[in-house]
């Protein structure tokens, strides 16, 4: 785990900075009374804005033409409900396994070496596992099962909604028809076969849909209790912009980094 989190600014990452503050407060209670977060403010979000962008870029076009092949083709209506969660079933773990992949591909491959960088070079997760032999300083925590344990038991609610591809009456019986289809695998070849044979399945069974979309709808109707309040009484970390235009946003030394620590370290950036 990383010192310090960050995010754009936002209600939607309380959740993030307050879990996040809580496992880094587990391991050093000395943090009592910060948040564990940097909110990057006027584009300061560099490095996963560049992730992003790459993603988009190297990812996504090669899917959104797949996707777009069978909306052209008549497969998938986003007004048919019962299309919408098939196709929910099917495409997001699908998307997750490719996503996941592509998420290792990178983190295994050297980028090409840049002389203006000063972090380490190399495969990244050679790096994440050995900074030492790149002549880095390791500051990530290693994170207690029982921290874990205690921050999911007070911000997840395993029944929640959002953890349901489709409602369960509806995902077993989904999954029952994938089981007669004998599992067949899902890959950028067949996706859209399976999507298909498992819509057949389900017409031929005549489905009783409504009572599925009563469910749903259900679902929809009930109070919403997503809203997570930021932690109280804590300070963000503490922010210092020299005249150059260089800041620290980690959380080496409480937030105001190494210091004058750096000069006595024998690390030179190649």
């Amino acid at each position: 785990m990383p010192m310090v989190a960050q995010s754009d600014p936002g209600s939607e990452n309380f959740g993030i900075a307050n879990a996040h503050t809580m496992l880094c407060q587990w391991h050093d209670p000395a943090l009592l009374g910060t948040l564990q977060h940097q909110w990057m403010w006027s584009k300061k979000n560099i490095m996963p804005e560049i992730t992003w962008s790459q993603l988009c870029c190297r990812f996504t076009p090669g899917f959104e033409n797949l996707l777009d092949l069978g909306i052209n083709s008549g497969f998938y209506d986003t007004n048919n409900t019962l299309q919408v969660m098939v196709f929910c079933w099917v495409f997001i773990p699908w998307l997750q396994q490719e996503l996941d992949a592509y998420h290792d591909r990178v983190n295994n491959t050297a980028k090409r070496h840049d002389h203006n960088k000063i972090l380490p070079h190399g495969v990244l997760n050679l790096i994440y596992h050995s900074a030492e032999d790149f002549r880095a300083l390791d500051f990530k925590i290693k994170v207690e099962c029982e921290a874990l344990d205690h921050v999911r038991n007070l911000y997840i609610k395993p029944s929640h909604t959002v953890f349901d591809l489709v409602p369960q009456p509806f995902g077993e019986c989904l999954n029952n028809c994938y089981v007669h289809l004998g599992h067949p695998a899902v890959t950028r070849h067949s996706v859209w076969n399976v999507y298909l044979c498992l819509l057949d399945a389900l017409q031929a069974q005549a489905i009783e849909l409504p009572l599925f979309v009563g469910v749903m709808e259900e679902e929809e109707e009930e109070p919403s209790e997503d809203s997570v309040p930021l932690l109280e009484n804590h300070e963000d970390l503490p922010f210092h912009e020299e005249n150059n235009g260089e800041y620290y946003m980690g959380g080496v030394g409480g937030g105001l980094g190494l210091g004058k620590q750096c000069s006595a370290l024998s690390i030179q950036p190649d």
